[in-house]
C-alpha cells in the first residue's frame, strides 16, 4: 500500500471514528434528558465542540502517522540493507512522499464525490425544512452530510488507487 493510501485510510477512518463520536455523544444525551431535541443551541455548540475536536485530533493523528511511517522505512531499510544511513533513509521517505499528477488527479476526483455527497446533504436539510421538521433535524443532517462526504472522499480515493484511472477518460 502506498504512502497516499495509508494517509487515506487514516484520515477515512478518523473522519468515520468522531462521527460515530459524535453520534453516540449526542444519543447518550438526549436519552438522558441532557438536552431537548429541539434546543438550537445544544446542537451548535456540541456540533462546534467535535469540529475543534476533529481539527485537533486529525493533526495530532497525522502527525503521528508521519512518524510510524518514517520509522517503518527506517526499520525496512535496516532489514533489508543492514545499515541505517539517514541521508539514504530521508532519500526513500522523500521519494514516497512524493505527490505526482496522478494523486493529483485521483484527489480531484474524489474530492468532487466528497463535495457531491455534502451538496445533496445540504438540500436534504432544506427539504426537511420546507417539510416542517425541526432545524435540529437539518443542521443534523447538514453535519453528518459533511462528515459522510468526507470520509466518502477518502474511499473513493482508495477506490481510485485500487482501480487506477485512464488518461482522457471520464469516471
Amino acid at each position: 500500500m502506498s504512502y497516499q493510501q495509508k494517509k487515506a485510510v487514516v484520515s477515512t477512518a478518523t473522519g468515520l471514528l468522531l462521527l460515530a463520536a459524535y453520534i453516540l455523544t449526542v444519543v447518550s444525551r438526549l436519552r438522558a434528558g441532557l438536552a431537548a431535541p429541539d434546543d438550537l443551541k445544544f446542537w451548535a455548540g456540541t456540533m462546534l465542540i467535535f469540529i475543534g475536536v476533529g481539527i485537533v485530533a486529525t493533526i495530532v493523528i497525522q502527525i503521528v502517522f508521519h512518524i510510524l511511517f518514517s520509522v517503518s522505512v527506517a526499520v525496512k531499510v535496516k532489514i533489508e540493507q543492514g545499515d541505517c544511513e539517514n541521508p539514504k533513509i530521508d532519500r526513500l521517505i522523500a521519494r514516497e512522499m512524493v505527490e505526482d499528477e496522478m494523486d493529483k488527479l485521483i484527489e480531484l476526483k474524489s474530492s468532487r464525490v466528497g463535495y457531491g455527497i455534502g451538496g445533496a446533504g445540504f438540500l436534504a436539510g432544506l427539504i426537511c425544512l420546507v417539510c416542517g421538521l425541526p432545524a435540529a433535524v437539518m443542521i443534523n443532517i447538514l453535519y453528518g452530510a459533511f462528515s459522510l462526504g468526507t470520509a466518502t472522499e477518502g474511499i473513493a480515493q482508495l477506490y481510485y488507487y485500487k482501480r487506477g484511472l485512464r488518461n482522457g477518460q471520464k469516471n
